[in-house]
């Protein structure tokens, strides 16, 4: 058996979030024409909308790239980050959005669209909203209690800076 290739894994992925909706050839070309997509929530994922402030402020910095690989590190999975409304979005599995109350943050689940950029869209393209932390695999989602701590981690250091 030979090792998948990145190009096999984007496919994956590609064919992951395309399951979650009827018409992929829609999704396929808002991708295509505007790098980003609606995805309903609730059926494969769903996502913890975290504000840009909390993340940064438990990385210890402002500076995108750092917070995007302290994210990758204290994540372990797929984050979205919307530079234009100062939001990331964390994708966990989708039964965490019945039981999420993590104060400062808020979960999507079902009923809920989030934009999602093209799998594989990165930071260095200039994007609006980009893939902070790629997902690796299909199916590969953040750890709810790891975004948990997260999200309290950043409102401790928000606090203690008054």
């Amino acid at each position: 058996m030979s090792p998948t290739t990145g190009a096999e894994r984007r496919l994956a992925v590609d064919r992951w979030f395309l399951s979650t909706v009827p018409d992929r050839s829609r999704v396929r070309e808002e991708w295509e024409k505007h790098a980003i997509a609606l995805l309903p929530c609730g059926a494969l994922f769903a996502a913890v909308r975290i504000p840009s402030f909390l993340g940064q402020a438990a990385a210890g910095t402002d500076e995108q790239a750092a917070v995007d690989r302290y994210l990758a590190e204290a994540l372990m999975g797929p984050v979205i980050c919307d530079r234009h409304a100062g939001q990331y979005y964390a994708l966990v599995p989708a039964s965490t959005a019945r039981r999420w109350g993590v104060p400062g943050s808020v979960c999507l689940g079902v009923g809920q669209d989030l934009g999602a950029p093209r799998p594989g869209l990165l930071f260095e393209e200039g994007a609006r909203v980009y893939w902070s932390v790629p997902m690796g695999s299909a199916g590969e989602l953040c750890s709810p209690g790891a975004v948990a701590q997260m999200v309290m981690a950043g409102r401790s250091m928000v606090v203690a800076r008054g």
